[in-house]
């Protein structure tokens, strides 16, 4: 479900951009006619009221992928209705809700992470484990050290577990736009073929005479395979907290939420391979396009960007994105082509603030991140179609546990929380194009300039 949400967030944000540029196209119709003081032509209204019947479109799609995403919403809630009663050959058969519970019988996620601290207290203080962390345990030595902090685990509740995850997919977050599979092993491999169409091995097209028998071609696949691997959040709190269930909830799964989030963006990025992801920009499909032969230090030029575009694989512009260091965005303001800005903040373009909150570039988003390096460094500036990298994800989710030896001299209790993932490139080098001789990739970096 998490999935399909995104993907329908993703077609929102589009048809938020479309919308955009087709605005943009009758703003431009309007200024021109103004500045030359005069009205619009016919041949220019025509062109306006095309734009604006656009644009009213593009509205009402925005409108229809928001009604889904409502619908998908509250389909999420109303699957996790428990079921109270189920009549059966004339009688009543109870059944336990807890176990049906999306939040495992817990009220907030403060309450569940309070009763994971006093699961490693039992040792010392005497009690029992709450019954609701083991609700849903797989196997028994899931639980096999739950007495102890350091080395227990209980798996978070579906709904908190949704919840951190979707905080780790906010602002910025670069999973949405990978191929991510939800796997339930912990391996998968991906046929692939680097083969294209012009090339001379893999499956070709041949004209053939009359009466003359076929040229017979095969596939030429290589395999992908990713095995997960283990991301953790560990995060401290204060006794004092630990005593406030409120101050708890809303305090521990946004920091694991931003600490994922961070580990999960520069494993795309920049994963070195072997016990992590192998990452998009550290792959042998990036390219990296050179600064101009005259171009002074410390600047940032159109036709920097024209050819990190131009570098993008047939299809892939659609699907970029811009990831920049904050550094550049002060180059980008005064950027122009010919009267016109490349550069369009989110507060110029009708709902960017949704789509992309730091506007477009050149009609793509634009990511602003610390992933990318400082201004004028290789990588501050940096074009992506993270389509191409291959993501999987563990469908059960995340699994918490608790230490208070760790801080223990700070008066705090360490959360730990995992995730599990892997992910790399779908190509393992660059594409060697038909006709010139610069190569083409989905990931792109600016060189130092």
């Amino acid at each position: 479900m998490n999935k399909k949400l995104r993907e329908l967030q993703a077609k929102k944000a589009q048809a938020a951009q479309a919308k955009a540029e087709t605005l943009k196209a009758a703003s431009a119709l309007l200024e021109k006619a103004s500045t030359e003081n005069r009205e619009l032509t016919a041949e220019e209204k025509t062109s306006f009221d095309a734009a604006k019947a656009s644009a009213d479109a593009k509205g009402n799609e925005i409108e229809r992928f928001q009604e889904q995403i409502d619908i998908e919403q509250e389909l999420i809630a109303a699957n996790a209705s428990a079921q109270g009663f189920t009549v059966a050959t004339g009688n009543f058969v109870v059944t336990d809700n807890v176990a049906k519970d999306p939040k495992g019988g817990f009220q907030s996620a403060g309450e569940y992470f309070k009763s994971v601290f006093a699961a490693s207290q039992i040792r010392t203080t005497g009690g029992a484990i709450d019954n609701r962390l083991l609700i849903g345990a797989s196997a028994p030595a899931v639980f096999g050290n739950e007495a102890s902090g350091q080395d227990g685990g209980f798996a978070i509740p579906p709904e908190f577990s949704k919840e951190i995850f979707m905080l780790s997919l906010g602002d910025n977050a670069l999973l949405p736009y990978t191929d991510d599979v939800n796997i339930d092993g912990n391996t998968m491999a991906f046929p692939k073929d680097e083969t294209t169409p012009w090339g001379t091995n893999g499956i070709r097209a041949y004209w053939q005479g009359e009466a003359t028998a076929g040229t017979q071609t095969k596939p030429a696949l290589g395999l992908n395979s990713l095995r997960l691997k283990k991301l953790m959040a560990l995060v401290p709190i204060s006794d004092e907290m630990l005593g406030d269930t409120s101050a708890l909830a809303s305090y521990l799964p946004k920091k694991i939420g931003s600490s994922m989030q961070w580990k999960t963006n520069e494993a795309i990025l920049f994963g070195p391979g072997g016990a992590l992801p192998a990452g998009a920009l550290n792959s042998g499909a990036a390219l990296v396009i050179a600064k101009e032969s005259a171009q002074s230090t410390a600047t940032l030029l159109a036709m920097n960007l024209a050819k990190m575009i131009a570098a993008l694989p047939e299809g892939s512009f659609p699907n970029s994105v811009w990831i920049i260091n904050n550094d550049v965005l002060p180059a980008l303001f005064t950027m122009t082509l010919g009267n016109y800005p490349i550069y369009l903040p989110s507060g110029v373009v009708p709902g960017g603030i949704q789509g992309s909150p730091y506007g477009t570039l050149l009609g793509r988003p634009i990511i602003v991140s610390q992933h990318a390096k400082s201004f004028s460094s290789q990588g501050d500036v940096n074009l992506v179609d993270l389509s191409y990298w291959q993501a999987i994800t563990k469908a059960a989710g995340m699994e918490t546990a608790t230490s208070m030896h760790l801080y223990f001299d700070a008066d705090a209790t360490a959360f730990r929380t995992t995730f599990r993932m892997d992910g790399m490139s779908k190509l393992s080098a660059a594409i060697s194009p038909a006709n010139g001789s610069n190569k083409l990739s989905p990931f792109v970096q600016l060189g130092a300039r």
